[in-house]
């Protein structure tokens, strides 16, 4: 289970503690956010303590309705140990029970200038986006005609002379050699370079080379969906490879399938041609037209054609 902190979430949102500073170590393990509008009102039997606890005009113009008593025991039951921080939308101020709990128990208390609707927005596709479950493959990943195909194979079989080649035709450079790979709440798989490594390629005998400062910006993305997985394996006569395209492979990467096609590699053979094509006819596919099935119709109807009525 990945997490994150609440000191992360301060340095992004650019927020003002105002109390807690203690504990802003704090993880925070989901995306969801809560608004405790019931549990203010008194109704315990259900509280997520696990989320980020959002206040806005409701909950502070709510909580300034309550006596001091019932302001204590509201605060004292929701800041709980699990909770990792209250944010306080719209610069609102705190009431002082908020700030005298929150530094008796360590939970920060945070101020944002953000409406409740925008800070819920921009919270949770940030938490999203650190919680997202992440892998790392050896291969290259490119953007061609828009569809993102992942190159895998064997070591020194040809995946970067095979993008070089891609991006010379006007393609895009995700990343190579490492790809890094985190999926959605949706179950997109979403790639990237190791910052490290962004923007570079690695060709043998040549060495390593910035394909941004080479062929300019529009030859490379930080960032792209993967569509499809192209495997690079050597010529095996005895192996008897796909020739219509009727069957489709697939490949787990986290939770999320990929359709997968298998190329062997050989002297004479255009990898990054086939490539190519390979990306067209998957968009073709996702519009509706597949070029095997349509062939497989045919080939069916004509054979039912000229069988001989009995």
């Amino acid at each position: 289970m990945r997490k994150t902190r609440v000191s992360n979430v301060v340095q992004q949102f650019q927020m003002k503690i105002l109390s807690g500073g203690d504990g802003l170590g704090r993880e925070i393990t989901v995306t969801d956010l809560s608004r405790p509008g019931l549990q203010l009102a008194g109704y315990y039997s259900h509280y997520p303590a696990e989320r980020i606890q959002l206040f806005g005009l409701t909950e502070m113009g709510f909580l300034r309705t309550l006596s001091r008593e019932e302001r204590l025991e509201r605060m004292r039951f929701l800041m709980d140990e699990q909770t990792p921080c209250f944010c306080v939308t719209r610069n609102q101020e705190a009431v002082p029970e908020m700030l005298e709990i929150s530094n008796e128990r360590n939970v920060p208390v945070l101020q944002s200038p953000l409406a409740t609707t925008s800070l819920v927005s921009k919270l949770t596709n940030f938490l999203e986006n650190r919680l997202a479950p992440t892998t790392t493959l050896h291969g290259v990943l490119t953007d061609i005609y828009g569809v993102g195909v992942l190159i895998v194979g064997a070591s020194g079989i040809g995946k970067s002379e095979t993008a070089l080649e891609l991006v010379k035709r006007g393609h895009r450079l995700v990343a190579d050699d490492a790809v890094e790979i985190r999926q959605t709440q949706e179950g997109q798989l979403i790639g990237s370079a190791p910052e490290l490594i962004q923007h570079l390629l690695e060709i043998r005998g040549v060495g390593i080379i910035n394909v941004m400062t080479m062929f300019g910006a529009g030859a490379v993305r930080n960032f792209k969906n993967i569509a499809m997985v192209v495997k690079l394996e050597l010529w095996d006569q005895h192996k008897q490879y796909e020739r219509l395209g009727l069957d489709e492979e697939k490949m787990k990467i986290i939770d999320t399938e990929l359709p997968v096609l298998t190329i062997p590699v050989r002297p004479g053979r255009n990898l990054a041609v086939i490539i190519e094509v390979a990306a067209m006819n998957y968009r073709l596919k996702r519009m509706g037209y597949n070029a095997a099935v349509h062939f497989s119709k045919r080939l069916t109807d004509t054979i039912e054609d000229s069988e001989p009525d009995l």
